[in-house]
C-alpha cells in the first residue's frame, strides 16, 4: 500500500549490501512512497543507492551519469 508520494516519478536501483535493511525492504519502501524500484540501471533510473561492495550497477550508473547516493541519503529522502 502506498503511504506517500515523496518519491513519485523517481526510479531507484539498489546495489551492494545495505546496512539497515534488505534490498527487498528498500524496494518496498520506494513503492510505499510512490516511486519505482528496478533491478537494472538505465537512462530512466533516477538514483542508484549503494551499499557495501557495489557491483557492476555502480559502474553502469557512473557511465550513464545517474545520481549515486548512499543508504543514509536515500533514507533522508523519505523523512
Amino acid at each position: 500500500t502506498q503511504k506517500s508520494n515523496k518519491l513519485k516519478g523517481l526510479e531507484f536501483v539498489f546495489t551492494g549490501s545495505l546496512e539497515t535493511m534488505s534490498r527487498e525492504q528498500a524496494e518496498e519502501l520506494v513503492r510505499e512512497n510512490g516511486g519505482d524500484a528496478s533491478s537494472s540501471v538505465g537512462k530512466e533510473t533516477s538514483f542508484v543507492v549503494t551499499g557495501d561492495e557495489p557491483g557492476s550497477k555502480y559502474e553502469k550508473a557512473r557511465k550513464l551519469g545517474v545520481k549515486i547516493v548512499t543508504e543514509k541519503e536515500f533514507l533522508k529522502m523519505l523523512s
